[in-house]
């Protein structure tokens, strides 16, 4: 009975993630304007998204995750620093950067502290446009290839991009055409930086570009869906041409799934899966715009809006986190969380101390199916458009448009738990809900230094 009993901790033990002496890896890999309705195991019927859903398969689907804000530079900054959008510095897109240190700390800079390399591969999020190529470095990522200008990173054959403050060029591509696909670039940077850094710990935020306009995608990626789709070609205008709108989309997306069972088959090859938290996500909801609309395909899923809403299809994104042994396979949660919960979640799994002042919560113990500490609500704003801000409480959502104008002016209020799809504003019925969301919004809002919902006079 003794060596029965010794033999089930040792199988126990060696089921469990190593956390207090050995720390995860950790992977964020990060999608740009893909929907909640895109991937098979949200949904999606057009196309398939094999390796995303095996993901999920053996992973855990958060259904209720949400991204930043609606739109990229926001959105990314939640993200790095564990800030909402009512308290973050990068507030808007254009140009703009998060500051030096101490100011603006990111979730790189915490994990380095704790020992981890760090690397950021693709769209830094770090910056709405600048030209400074050595300010993912400066923020804490030991290694950085790629744009730090989202504009620039509308174009999938860049004449150059930046590693570690070099400028690297590429003659073959010119924008919107060319020889080297960022797409496959990226791949492979993430692929060679994750068999150097197998002894880890490492920190790897892998952000990739599909399926933002430019509608673009090599050939082979796009030729299994010709003729499937009854198409209206684009002309083109700031976004490149395109004869195949709905192929071409098709083919970016599972060029991004193919992109993330390489990573998968890279940690795997390596041995290092069960040591490797992995977290997939997008950056806000479907785009409408460069050629496609989110309603081809249904990006949107059950939900209403795309990006720039701030209804539950421009804000709610489809997530997956995947760590063997440690997260339940085909589990699902309903956790209400954001991107401001991964920082202190990164920091838990590191055992290093979260800042203080934060507005994110740790999921981890959902990851790990243990009692999770709730949100009092989540809270975004946007400055396009009038101005909007938007309130999560519990299953009321409230959302509040033309700001700028009115920045005292009447919610709309929805009963996500029965209208999932916000169809019906029922403020008028619920007046005490819809004044607690209102002052949820006053309560959460920070004036900025850079931008206001003030009316321009």
């Amino acid at each position: 009975m003794k060596l029965l009993t010794f033999i089930l901790l040792i199988v126990l033990a060696n089921s469990l993630p190593l956390r207090a002496s050995e720390p995860p890896n950790i992977i964020f890999i990060l999608a740009d304007d893909l929907g909640y309705g895109d991937l098979g195991c949200f949904g999606q019927k057009n196309f398939q998204t094999p390796h995303l859903d095996q993901l999920a398969s053996e992973g855990m689907r958060l259904t209720n995750h949400y991204a930043g804000c609606t739109v990229c530079a926001p959105s990314r900054g939640c993200l790095h620093t564990g800030l909402h959008t009512g308290h973050s510095y990068q507030r808007f897109n254009g140009k703009i950067e998060l500051r030096p240190d101490p100011q603006d700390i990111t979730v790189a800079r915490l994990l380095k502290s704790a020992g981890y390399h760090t690397a950021l591969i693709g769209k830094s999020g770090l910056s709405g446009n600048t030209a400074n190529g050595k300010l993912p470095n400066k923020k804490g990522f030991d290694h950085f290839f790629g744009y730090t200008s989202h504009a620039a990173a509308h174009r999938y054959y860049p004449e150059w991009l930046w590693r570690n403050g070099e400028k690297i060029t590429y003659p073959t591509n010119h924008g919107k055409e060319g020889g080297e696909y960022s797409g496959d670039l990226f791949l492979a940077e993430a692929l060679d930086y994750i068999e150097q850094h197998r002894e880890g710990p490492f920190y790897l935020h892998l952000s990739l570009q599909q399926p933002h306009a430019d509608l673009s995608v090599p050939q082979e990626w796009k030729q299994p869906f010709l003729g499937k789709f009854e198409e209206v070609p684009f002309k083109g205008d700031h976004y490149r041409s395109e004869q195949h709108p709905k192929a071409t989309f098709a083919g970016m997306v599972t060029y991004l799934d193919h992109s993330v069972g390489q990573v998968i088959a890279k940690l795997k090859e390596l041995d290092i899966d069960n040591n490797t938290l992995v977290i997939f996500s997008s950056d806000n909801g479907p785009m409408s715009e460069g050629g496609w609309h989110k309603n081809y395909f249904d990006s949107d899923g059950p939900l209403k809006g795309g990006k720039r809403d701030f209804y539950e299809g421009g804000i709610r994104v489809p997530t997956i986190a995947w760590w063997p042994g440690a997260i339940e396979a085909a589990s699902e949660s309903n956790h209400i969380s954001a991107f401001w919960d991964f920082l202190p979640t990164a920091c838990e799994l590191a055992d290093v101390a979260t800042p203080p002042g934060l507005d994110g919560i740790s999921y981890l113990p959902t990851l790990l199916g243990q009692p999770q500490p709730e949100h009092k609500y989540l809270y975004w704003e946007f400055y396009e458009q009038g101005g909007k801000q938007a309130v999560r409480w519990g299953n009321w959502k409230g959302i509040r448009l033309n700001v700028s104008a009115d920045p005292n002016g009447p919610l709309e209020v929805y009963d996500l738990e029965n209208d999932l799809a916000e169809t019906t504003n029922v403020a008028d019925a619920n007046p005490d809900i819809a004044n607690q969301l209102a002052k949820f919004m006053e309560e959460a809002h920070v004036d900025s230094g850079l931008i206001s919902f003030k009316k321009k006079k």
